[in-house]
């Protein structure tokens, strides 16, 4: 096991204004799962993205890794950006992950608490799946590539309808995760396999909003009433019109909810 290395994209600057670091989904690249929504939130944050290794403009992983070295890679990743003075603290740091970008903010809150000022957990879970589930899917996609994958994310990453009204967004994030590469992406369902903070959930004390899409089948709005309801400054809400990539799927109803949680009173 090894902490993986992670590559940034600064994808708005915009110096005195808090930074938002936004998370990926297994699969994706992360400007392509989080660029319909700039427009909607670089107004108010300066938006530092990262990609899972293997992933967008990330490095493939050599090794596996856990979800907590996955979480201390985003750490190490933002203690470089603030040495190289892009992330400027003083002005806030801000979180928002979707799927096990959103794990990885539970992680995150539950590691190095007090890092970030607040956390969104989007179209995730404190566990995702079924242990046995992932491990099936590590190995079929270690033998078969990630291709093998295009048809059911298909489905499962978008509400009914969703492909024929936007046929670019969806066809860019099908293609980022084809050409993802496939022991990376194993890698990460080894790290999906055990994690597990549900019992963690009422010791993590930095404010949390977790956001559930109303057709998610991997993330059912459930998971997120768990989140919202358990962690102590938790919140929760629920955006019908999406299945599992919420930032691409509704990109304007993601960002006013990120907004209003960011800069209410209790964040500030």
């Amino acid at each position: 096991m090894a902490v993986p290395f992670l590559t940034p994209s600064l994808l708005h600057a915009a110096p005195g204004n808090p930074t938002l670091l936004l998370g990926p989904s297994l699969g994706t690249g992360v400007l392509q799962l989080w660029a319909p929504s700039v427009d909607y939130l670089k107004q108010h944050f300066q938006l530092v993205a990262w990609d899972l290794p293997g992933h967008g403009h990330s490095a493939p992983s050599t090794e596996p890794f856990s979800m907590s070295e996955l979480a201390t890679a985003v750490l190490n990743l933002v203690h470089t950006l603030q040495a190289d003075g892009v992330i400027d603290s003083a002005s806030g740091l801000l979180y928002a992950g979707v799927s096990v970008g959103g794990a990885v903010g539970l992680q995150l809150a539950h590691d190095a608490p007090g890092t970030f000022q607040a956390l969104s957990v989007i179209c995730s879970a404190a566990k995702i799946g079924e242990t046995e589930g992932w491990q099936q899917r590590a190995e079929l996609v270690s033998r078969a590539g990630t291709p093998s994958m295009v048809a059911g994310s298909a489905q499962r990453w978008f509400a009914p309808g969703f492909m024929e009204r936007n046929p670019v967004i969806a066809t860019n994030l099908l293609h980022s995760l084809q050409v993802a590469d496939r022991f990376s992406y194993a890698h990460v369902c080894g790290a999906l396999a055990d994690f597990d903070l549900r019992e963690a959930l009422p010791t993590l004390t930095d404010p949390l909003l977790a956001i559930a899409g109303a057709q998610d089948a991997v993330c059912p709005p459930a998971e997120a009433e768990r989140i919202g309801t358990q962690a102590p400054h938790g919140r929760w809400a629920v955006v019908e019109s999406v299945a599992h990539l919420a930032p691409a799927e509704a990109p304007e109803a993601t960002a006013k909810l990120l907004l209003d949680f960011f800069t209410s009173k209790e964040q500030r």
